[in-house]
């Protein structure tokens, strides 16, 4: 479904990912792991077009996305989470899902938010009125996903879904992935420092050191040996 071939970026005279080469098969959720500062939200930005690729390949369904603005491969069926979730303070919550429904383009774009994307967050209709802004950092992550939900993607890329927000709503975003990945239709490329986290919801992991693919494999090959050299602080 998404595969990255020897990509490089980088910002400015700065070379932060080197000849990084990964996939994303249908369904599956992949985990991108590694220390602080080591290109993980470098490399989610490239893949969603943010931050251009200086060599390489991004090519999603057998598509080449590489030379593609960021509005373009979400309408392929790409969905963002970024890192900082990005919502729009001063606009309502059902304003902000709905920007999700840019991402649909041509006939396909629809007028109304499909019930899937609030289902799996029940506490944000009660929301709609108020400022994104006055929501707290793990309603506003929710609010973040919903707004990605929204378009329906078939790939779904988490830039660090967990950071600074209470257990209680950690908890609501772990099942919320286990609930898409057992639907089967749409895959995850998941950037997130909480091992146990990622363990409990990946199915391939993916380890980045000084910019480049260090370590891959499934999660029985995620040993304590490999969480000691690569992921110990």
């Amino acid at each position: 479904m998404l595969a990255v071939q020897q990509l490089e970026a980088g910002y400015g005279e700065s070379v932060i990912l080197r000849q990084v080469t990964l996939q994303v098969k249908p369904g599956q959720v992949v985990c991108l792991l590694g220390r602080n500062g080591v290109g993980k939200t470098t490399l989610m930005k490239s893949i969603m077009g943010v931050l251009k690729a200086r060599r390489g390949t991004v090519t999603y369904k057998g598509d080449d996305l590489t030379k593609q603005p960021p509005g373009q491969r979400a309408k392929k069926g790409i969905g963002y989470v970024p890192q900082g979730r990005e919502i729009f303070p001063q606009l309502t919550v059902f304003e902000n899902v709905l920007l999700g429904l840019e991402a649909v383009g041509g006939k396909k774009r629809r007028q109304v938010i499909p019930e899937s994307a609030i289902a799996k967050f029940p506490v944000l209709p009660a929301m709609y009125d108020r400022k994104g802004g006055d929501l707290s950092g793990g309603q506003q992550q929710q609010l973040a996903f919903a707004r990605a939900l929204a378009s329906e993607p078939e790939l779904l890329l988490l830039d660090e879904p967990c950071e600074g927000i209470q257990p209680s709503i950690v908890d609501d975003i772990r099942d919320v992935i286990r609930s898409i990945k057992a639907g089967g239709e749409t895959a995850i490329l998941l950037a997130e420092q909480s091992l146990e986290f990622v363990k409990s919801v990946g199915d391939y992991f993916y380890i980045l050191e000084k910019g480049s693919i260090a370590w891959e494999g499934g999660l029985s090959d995620l040993n304590d040996e490999v969480i000691r050299h690569y992921l110990t602080v």
